[in-house]
């Protein structure tokens, strides 16, 4: 497994570099494999990356009909609140999209079939992941400012979890009740892209790359590749 870090200057580079690897990404994995499966992460960036795609005359190479998309964690909310990652990836590039409707995996919202029940709402989306067979290409994780990735919390019970799917209560940022993929489902994906900007995130991702596995930024690593998307900011104290 390789690990390799990219800086580029600010956080609009970032997103258009990150949009265009991801689009060969797809294409790549279509080519050899027939399909694509992707997981999406939330966050500041990851909205820009997915408008950069659109503006990509290359995504004309992607066949929308043979994409799996996924979510790495997902707040529990009602189905369309403008804080779900789904809600904002829609928004951002996935409504404008000829994708075939049971090929987005939305994590379930707390409004769906299991109502308020987070952990059987988990359990719904572990099973999916399961019946699917899904073996992801490309796995997208924002950093959090405390080393966080998905919905895993440095020092919380959830971090170290087993299992593909998870609920998580009592999370450190709002909303407290989320759906979270594993740090072992993190880590069977083929390549792992951790996305950085800003200098918010420079302590931590200085903190990851020098290998502190308290935080679970430093543990998350693709099978064959792992990628540091990063700003200059953002790279600071690497």
């Amino acid at each position: 497994m390789s690990e390799t870090v990219v800086v580029v200057p600010d956080a609009d580079i970032l997103a258009a570099s990150v949009a265009a690897r991801l689009v060969t990404a797809i294409v790549d994995a279509q080519a050899v494999r027939g399909r694509a499966d992707v997981v999406l992460t939330g966050g500041r960036v990851a909205a820009k990356v997915l408008r950069a795609v659109k503006e990509l005359p290359a995504a004309q190479a992607i066949d929308w009909s043979r994409i799996d998309l996924w979510w790495g964690d997902e707040r529990f909310l009602p189905a369309g609140h403008p804080d779900r990652n789904e809600t904002q990836a829609r928004e951002a590039l996935l409504d404008s999209l000829p994708l075939v409707p049971k090929r987005v995996h939305a994590m379930p919202a707390s409004d769906g079939d299991d109502g308020d029940d987070a952990a059987a709402a988990a359990d719904r989306y572990a099973a999916e992941l399961a019946a699917e067979g899904a073996g992801f290409d490309v796995l997208m994780l924002g950093v959090g400012e405390d080393g966080h990735v998905a919905s895993l919390f440095p020092g919380h019970p959830q971090a170290t979890a087993e299992g593909s799917a998870i609920a998580v209560q009592d999370s450190p940022k709002p909303p407290p009740t989320r759906i979270s993929l594993t740090m072992s489902m993190i880590r069977s994906a083929a390549e792992v892209w951790l996305v950085a900007a800003g200098s918010d995130k420079a302590a931590a991702v200085g903190a990851a790359l020098g290998g502190d596995d308290a935080l679970p930024a430093a543990r998350a690593k693709g099978t064959t590749r792992t990628l540091w998307l990063l700003d200059t900011a953002a790279a600071a104290k690497r």
